[in-house]
């Protein structure tokens, strides 16, 4: 059994939000780097260096790369091997939210009275026991100017797969320049309402570029980034040839009688960092 103290979670959280506020995620920052070389219409090739410049600037300043600071959220996956000790978990993952909240934009509030939280808590916190002696850890801030821009559909089995293609399309086309494209588009298939919207969510965690270990779902994620792509939507709605960096898909078996679709929509900016607590302390990706 490891101990592991909770406050070595919170803090590792705290940096990271200290970090990704200002910095977005080295494979997204490379990927619209390489995109602007490429881009042949002058006026989304303008968009894509702007965005190049902010991130470059906002890394150099260590100031917000966007004014929306976004929501928390956390997946936390904790080893059956360890044992927790300190404060309650989600009181210090919130406790780390508001320490690194401090100088950035709040912008949590409660959906009834829309009266502000004032420290940007509460997170959105994941947690799941997984095998090991570690505890795994994933934080994101997700703007919600490309969240509004998420959908989910509940098809029946007879809808199939191409009708869900034709939605996780469709849902891209309907949010044209809302989302500050170019997007990553994290997709949910199967499961249940809520776990297919989880793995929407977690799926954004990719590293651009990377290949889906499955090559069904590897196949058809670079179908999807393919026909996204042919919308000619562009940077910032300018048109040219890039509207997804790309498309990301996690599945899990679900019910006979249905086939639900989670479309996730996540911005230029990635702004994500994982990092591992083991008994020798915080390790960051």
């Amino acid at each position: 059994m490891t101990n592991i103290d909770v406050k070595l979670i919170a803090d590792g959280i705290k940096n990271c939000i200290d970090r990704i506020s200002c910095e977005v995620e080295p494979s997204c920052a490379t990927a619209l780097a390489a995109a602007r070389k490429k881009e042949d219409n002058a006026t989304a090739r303008f968009a894509l260096d702007v965005m190049c410049r902010n991130i470059e600037y906002a890394k150099a300043s260590h100031l917000p790369v966007c004014q929306d600071t976004g929501m928390v959220v956390a997946f936390i996956r904790i080893g059956q091997e360890v044992r927790l000790t300190g404060d309650f978990l989600d009181e210090a993952v919130n406790g780390a939210v508001r320490e690194a909240f401090a100088p950035l934009r709040k912008s949590v509030l409660d959906p009834v009275s829309r009266v502000n939280t004032k420290d940007n808590t509460p997170a959105v916190i994941h947690t799941s026991i997984v095998r090991g002696d570690t505890v795994e850890v994933e934080v994101m801030l997700k703007g919600f100017g490309s969240e509004n821009m998420s959908a989910i559909y509940m098809l029946n089995p007879a809808q199939g797969l191409e009708t869900a293609k034709d939605l996780i399309v469709d849902t891209v086309r309907k949010a044209a320049s809302n989302p500050c494209p170019p997007v990553i588009i994290g997709v949910g298939l199967g499961g249940t309402f809520e776990k297919c919207a989880e793995m929407s969510k977690h799926a954004l965690f990719r590293k651009i570029g990377s290949d889906n270990p499955d090559p069904v779902l590897n196949a058809l994620e670079k179908e999807l980034c393919g026909r996204i792509n042919s919308l000619g939507i562009g940077a910032q709605g300018f048109g040219g040839s890039l509207t997804a960096l790309g498309v990301f898909i996690e599945s899990y078996p679900t019910h006979i009688s249905s086939l639900p679709v989670a479309v996730n929509v996540l911005c230029h900016c990635s702004r994500a960092a994982r990092f591992t607590v083991d008994e020798g302390g915080l390790n960051y990706e």
